[in-house]
């Protein structure tokens, strides 16, 4: 059986360079997202959005592989967008006025029925606040830059700015910020840590 890997076919967006910011053009996509705010490290409402994205996810993941299809893929990273309705308390680190979507891809070979059910099944198993937060929505960002962080989130400032300045250099700042966790932070060396910063631009 075939595993589809999205990560590998998607390589200019999801393996980008940590040397220098580089400009894209993503393409709709189906997104499980949930939307909340608060601070990420504290809030419940946050751990509660990440685990109900992944267990339907891998739900919907081992039931398509089990179906009439049989058809295989593997997981795409959690990602999120992060803004505040006060880009001052987001610039100054005030994590508890932060407004954040957490969202995670699934490919066009998933059927919207076979995520549905799956949401369902999580549901009836281990039922959660967030699951019904959850929704499937198709998201385009088109014209983007990004580069690669490699380090603790707390490390992020200079290559966002720099992501920035880049993009002041050939046009505008648009949109919220992105982020991509390609790491396991529960078990990598946070100096390891993977995170591509993504920025809308015009």
């Amino acid at each position: 059986m075939d595993k589809i890997d999205l990560r590998k076919t998607l390589k200019t967006l999801y393996q980008p360079s940590a040397k220098a910011v580089v400009e894209v053009d993503v393409p709709a996509f189906d997104y499980l997202m949930i939307d909340g705010e608060g601070d990420p490290n504290t809030t419940p409402a946050y751990a509660q959005a990440v685990e109900a994205l992944y267990a339907v996810s891998y739900t919907a993941k081992f039931a398509l592989k089990k179906g009439p299809q049989a058809v295989d893929f593997a997981v795409m990273p959690l990602e999120g967008l992060w803004w505040a309705d006060d880009m001052q308390a987001f610039a100054s680190g005030d994590k508890s006025r932060w407004k954040w979507t957490m969202m995670i891809l699934q490919p066009d070979v998933l059927p919207r029925a076979v995520i549905a059910q799956a949401m369902d099944a999580v549901r009836a198993k281990k039922p959660s606040p967030a699951l019904d937060l959850l929704r499937l929505e198709r998201f385009t960002e088109g014209r983007c830059a990004q580069i690669l962080h490699v380090g603790p989130f707390s490390e992020e400032g200079p290559n966002i700015e720099r992501l920035h300045a880049w993009i002041r250099a050939h046009g505008t700042l648009r949109g919220k910020h992105h982020e991509i966790y390609l790491s396991d932070i529960r078990r990598a060396d946070p100096a390891r840590w993977k995170t591509i910063l993504r920025q809308p631009m015009a």
